[in-house]
């Protein structure tokens, strides 16, 4: 085996003319330690006669720490904490302890004092009970022995419910956490003789909802399904420690397989190589070399020693048992015995690890501070330099600046793969999310931080954070373009946490830039949708094939769609799949408007033709479901009628459906089926299930609201009502505004005779088969009455303002009725017929069709009719084919004045 290891006695120190090591060597190191350490000589001023005992115990350090059993453990735990400091920083101060024994000897005094503190809180709570059932795993430099001076220890606490220790009425978690939390306090507390070991239990499983100890078969069901790739490097240095140390044991072989696997696929290797870039980012920004250096986490330091090992023995420690040592300087010489890396580069990083370790050191002993960091310029760091030896800060930064270099070089070559990457740590991150246009930069690293921590299940998976961190760079300066950059990450988060998988989302959009522009704009600029993809991020799949910016078909071939995915005589397989459907036809329609691929009035017809598809498809069903057990009424069929914007075959992507359920025959007459229902009730529960399979969620989301508040006598009439019954109250009962909704009445369910009937009812109430009224004044009424109770919801309204769409209606209908003309319930083509008949001016087609494109495409991108952010005006005025938003603005302002004059000269209002 090649050795790596330097000769630690003298690493970085001015060589004597003899080797150190002797008591006049301890004797000029406690003078040091007093003069450039104050924790170090308050410890010398108190402990006695330091010097007459120095000898005897550099030569047993553990036994003269041995814990007095006459003290309370906490209090002989922290004075022997304190003794061991004194006696290993003279050991290392005078060259008798290398570094390989001053980390071991604090290693090891860690091992025994956390074994103490658990066998110490598991007597407190069951006297006399033996130290089992609770396991420490040490992880970090514990569990490789290379503790450094000042350091915390990483444990991950475990019990087995079998075992462990507890009281009669105790619940076998509440127990263990009640000891976990003993353990800490014993080993925390502080005192006159200061505290034993800092204790960090962050390191176990999703410690932000986790108990601080676990149940061990818990833990191994975690690391062997949901576990991360930094969580295999951390058990590459992982030692059961302390407690009942056979249970611990037995849990690390378990789960070996985990941390050593034999064979490592491509999207593991990237992974493994983004955590080097991790490592590298880390504390990156400013750490150039000099006063103030972090030893640890800077650019050339001891993290990147470490890894660079463990990245090493990640990749091939499965099939060569012989790499997995814990010990970095151990790895690196295995590493380089096995031809794995450099035999030079191996020396050069061990020499600079033992170097850095050892400075490290002196640093932590001027306060007994854990801190990696060179103190600034001046008088601070003279004092680490001359506790080391040396002259003066100056003479330290060139003993340490070429091992640093080295260092850097040998790490740079890590990770050499080309192409654009985003950085890790917090500090680059947020300073690259700023520059790529994010307001709020420091949030948007929150989120990408929690993304690549697996904070979702779908982030969770080795191939999922590759995929992530293939599509990070694009998708970052993407969505930085956006008009709000932070509303569209905080929505492209929300599609992620419901994913089940983002494997296939995350390399669709990293394949197809196209597709990650749509995927941009849709969170950049329409809320509506990017809502849609947070409940169902499968929409976007539909986005894949270019068909997706096809007109909508017709409703024959939406219907079959439907019908393709009917399980034979599954209902609610059927259902889920009529809503999957009618989720990518309204996403995909969407789409067309934010990627400009479509006229909105295309696409408004379109929403149209998938919903009435639905309603046939769902409605057949759902009669066939019900004649199962109640059979069929004989002579008479469900009639339903489309009113409003459906019955107009114009929706929006948040329109309602506006129905009214009829049924031809006899209402007298019964069902002939295993549970026969009158004709009435008949029809009122089938509509109620026809309701509900077209309004109640299901798995696959929600599908329409439904409003039935126009059937006749509204809602406090029967839900559906005989055709018979319909004919004789739009005849005799039905009030203006009920006649102005027939207007745009269409039959849209039932038998070609049926749908001739209902619709032969309608034509002759229009065409005057209905009561006297004054028309004028009854929509002259209704419209300042809705006015006051429905105001506009901002000042985009197209629908509400004054001059919008709703005046525009009630200025067409009050002329279809008053004239008995152009009713065609399309409202585009019963303006066009009531121009032609010289009873509407011509200017109101036009009015329609920008009003219509306006709201369509509002409801998309600002759907609180509020005015967009600029990049989304953009938008906008292309999907109305208007040159810029002021150009939108005017012609708004235009319309509504051509709108406000029609409805003046329908009314008679000359005002």
């Amino acid at each position: 085996m090649i050795d790596t290891q330097p000769d630690e006695a003298t690493a970085g120190r001015p060589v004597a003319d003899a080797p150190p090591g002797g008591v006049a060597d301890a004797i000029e190191a406690l003078e040091r330690a007093e003069r450039w350490s104050p924790f170090l000589a308050t410890c010398i001023a108190r402990d006695g006669d330091v010097r007459a005992r120095i000898g005897t115990w550099l030569d047993d350090p553990l036994a003269a720490v041995a814990i007095d059993s006459d003290r309370p453990v906490a209090s002989a735990l922290r004075f022997a904490r304190r003794r061991l400091a004194l006696i290993v920083a003279i050991g290392d101060l005078s060259g008798r302890f290398d570094l390989t024994r001053t980390t071991r000897l604090l290693s090891d005094f860690a091992d025994r004092a956390l074994d103490t503190a658990i066998g110490t809180a598991i007597a407190e709570r069951v006297p006399g009970a033996p130290n089992t059932g609770l396991a420490a795993i040490a992880l970090g430099k514990q569990g490789s022995r290379e503790l450094n001076y000042s350091s915390d220890i990483d444990p991950i606490l475990l019990f087995d419910p079998a075992t462990l220790p507890r009281r009669e009425r105790d619940e076998p978690q509440e127990a263990a956490v009640r000891i976990g939390r003993r353990v800490v306090e014993l080993l925390q507390a502080r005192d006159g003789d200061g505290y034993v070991l800092r204790v960090d239990l962050r390191l176990r499983p999703s410690p932000e909802i986790t108990p601080i100890v676990l149940p061990i078969e818990a833990a191994i069901g975690y690391y062997e399904s949901q576990a991360l790739p930094w969580e295999r490097a951390a058990f590459i240095r992982a030692r059961a420690a302390a407690g009942d140390v056979v249970l611990g044991e037995g849990f690390l072989a378990t789960i070996r397989p985990f941390v050593w696997r034999r064979a490592l696929d491509f999207g593991t290797i990237r992974e493994i190589r983004g955590i080097s870039r991790r490592v590298r980012d880390h504390y990156a920004q400013g750490q150039r070399f000099g006063p103030g250096y972090d030893l640890k986490r800077g650019r050339g330091g001891i993290r990147e020693i470490e890894f660079f090992a463990q990245i090493h023995q990640l990749i091939h420690g499965g099939r060569e048992p012989a790499l997995r040592a814990p010990a970095t300087r151990d790895a690196l010489a295995a590493l380089a015995s096995a031809g794995r890396i450099d035999s030079d580069d191996a020396v050069a990083l061990a020499e600079a690890y033992t170097l850095f370790r050892t400075i490290e050191h002196r640093v932590q002993m001027i306060d007994d501070r854990q801190t990696h960091a060179l103190p600034a310029a001046g008088e601070p760091l003279d004092r680490v330099a001359r506790l080391h030896g040396l002259a003066d800060g100056d003479a330290l930064l060139d003993l340490l600046r070429p091992h640093v270099e080295r260092v850097g070089e040998v790490y740079d070559a890590l990770d050499a793969e080309p192409g654009v990457s985003v950085a890790v740590s917090a500090a680059p991150l947020e300073a690259q999310l700023a520059v790529a246009g994010f307001d709020d930069a420091p949030a948007a690293v929150q989120r990408i931080e929690a993304w690549r921590g697996g904070a979702y299940p779908a982030l969770r998976s080795a191939a999922a954070q590759s995929a992530l961190e293939a599509v990070l760079p694009a998708l970052i300066a993407a969505i930085g373009e956006a008009p709000d950059a932070n509303a569209a990450l905080m929505r492209l988060d929300a599609m992620l946490s419901r994913l089940p998988s983002a494997i296939n989302t995350l390399r669709l959009i990293a394949a197809r830039p196209a597709l990650l522009a749509l995927l941009t704009a849709i969170l950049a600029h329409a809320p509506t949708l990017a809502e849609a993809l947070g409940r169902r991020a499968g929409l976007l799949d539909g986005l894949i094939d270019a068909t997706a910016f096809d007109p909508a078909g017709s409703v024959a071939a939406l219907a079959d769609e439907m019908r393709a995915g009917e399980a034979g005589d599954d209902y609610q397989r059927l259902l889920d799949h009529v809503r999957r459907v009618v989720g990518e036809k309204r996403f995909a329609l969407g789409a067309q408007i934010v990627a400009g691929a479509a006229d909105p009035l295309e696409v408004s017809a379109g929403y149209a033709r998938v919903a009435e598809a639905a309603i046939e498809v769902l409605t057949a069903a759902t009669v066939t479901e019900f004649e199962t057990k109640h059979g069929r009424v004989p002579d008479s069929e469900l009639v339903i009628l489309a009113l409003g914007r459906m019955g107009g075959a114009a929706l929006t992507h948040a329109s309602d459906l506006d129905l009214i359920y009829l049924f031809t025959g006899d209402f007298a007459g019964e069902s002939d089926g295993e549970k026969p229902l009158g004709a009435v009730l008949y029809y009122n529960r089938l509509a109620q299930r026809v309701t509900a399979a077209l309004s109640v969620a299901t798995a696959s989301g929600p599908l329409y609201e439904i409003d039935t508040r126009l059937r006749p006598s509204g809602a406090s009439g029967p839900l559906v009502v005989s055709l018979d019954g319909f004919e004789r109250y739009q005849r005799e009962s039905a009030w203006t505004w009920e006649h102005m909704a027939l207007t745009r009445a269409r039959a849209i369910f039932g038998s070609p005779p049926a749908r001739a009937a209902v619709d032969a009812i309608i034509a002759k109430v229009l065409a005057g088969d209905r009561p006297e009224r004054d028309i004028v004044a009854d929509a002259v009424q209704m419209r300042a009455d809705m006015a006051a109770h429905k105001p506009p919801a901002g000042p985009l309204d197209a629908k509400l303002l004054d001059g919008g769409l709703v005046d525009l209606e009630f200025a067409v209908h009050v002329a279809q009725l008053r004239n008995r003309a152009g009713f065609d319930p399309h409202l585009g083509r019963a303006i066009d017929a009531l121009v032609a008949a010289g009873l509407l001016p011509a200017s109101l087609r036009r009015a329609h069709d920008f009003l219509s494109r306006l709201l369509v495409t509002l409801r998309l991108v600002a759907p609180d009719a509020q005015p967009p952010a600029p990049a989304t005006r953009a938008l906008v005025a292309r999907a109305l084919a208007i040159d810029d938003w002021d150009g939108v603005l005017a012609c708004l302002d235009a319309t509504r004045q051509d709108v406000r004059a029609a409805w003046a000269q329908v009314t008679g209002d000359d005002r």
